[in-house]
């Protein structure tokens, strides 16, 4: 289930971005809102039933300032659960004015491998302090002014005015993960309409260029769709991996800020 959340933070960026597109701003008009709540199915190879992801918006504060809490939860089932169980646990804590996380917490079990973190961030010193649980140690790393967590990135995007990007443009996404600043690059493709469960939707597609190797086949072996709303909630994602494929499909949702736009036609 880890790969899914990496999936979905792959195609965010921060305010650091590629050249070819600049100038993007957030939008008036809020994409999301406290009781939003997304479900994912993930399925191996088209055909094999993986698991689910749930994505949920809370309400937080943090000294005085109003906050979201976003919980995401993703839990294997049926005969991968078998021979691989994975329970993960990330929550992210972040300003509502400003869309910056202050607080991120990750605690997985994925086949035995666990991991219990919880990183705060101090924007004003520019400094990620990193708990770890398990190891019963405290990190400290510099971060970018606009640094994101895995969750808070999509958050951030959702919210952000992209009505100006062309077809090819690159995008960056600067994210904090595994003690680390990572950069992927993105693409944008093109708007299209795609089947769901729910009916057609008007969608807007891009390619993270991800590492090949151990994980995915190619380097443009990922392909993420949005809906073309004022929501932007991830509808589907593609990927090729090095053995076999692996795809997650909206499955249900409730509490959208906006309008989703399904045609029945």
């Amino acid at each position: 289930m880890k790969k899914l959340i990496i999936l979905f933070t792959l195609f965010m960026f921060s305010i650091s971005y590629g050249q070819s597109v600049k100038n993007i701003i957030p939008e008036k008009k809020s994409a999301f809102k406290t009781g939003e709540w997304l479900k994912f199915r993930m399925s191996y190879s088209n055909f094999l039933n993986a698991g689910y992801s749930t994505i949920e918006v809370k309400e937080a504060t943090n000294n005085g300032q109003e906050a979201f809490h976003i919980l995401g939860k993703g839990k294997s089932t049926g005969l991968i659960s078998l021979f691989f169980k994975v329970e993960d646990n990330y929550q992210t804590f972040m300003y509502k004015e400003s869309l910056k996380p202050y607080r991120f917490i990750r605690k997985i079990n994925e086949g035995g491998y666990t991991k219990d973190q919880e990183i705060f961030f101090d924007h004003n010193t520019k400094i990620a302090t990193v708990n770890n649980y398990k190891h019963k140690t405290v990190e400290k790393h510099p971060i970018s002014s606009n640094i994101q967590d895995m969750l808070s990135a999509l958050y951030f995007l959702r919210n952000q005015d992209i009505s100006n990007l062309k077809k090819g443009d690159n995008i960056e996404l600067q994210m904090f993960m595994d003690d680390e600043i990572y950069v992927f690059k993105l693409q944008f493709l093109e708007k299209e309409v795609i089947k769901t469960k729910f009916g057609k939707i008007k969608a807007i597609a891009f390619r993270p260029l991800v590492q090949a190797g151990r994980v995915f086949k190619e380097q443009e072996s990922v392909t993420v769709w949005i809906s073309d709303d004022d929501n932007k909630i991830p509808l589907l994602i593609k990927a090729s991996l090095a053995v076999g494929s692996l795809r997650a499909d909206l499955d249900a949702f409730k509490g959208l800020a906006n309008p989703f736009n399904i045609i029945f036609k």
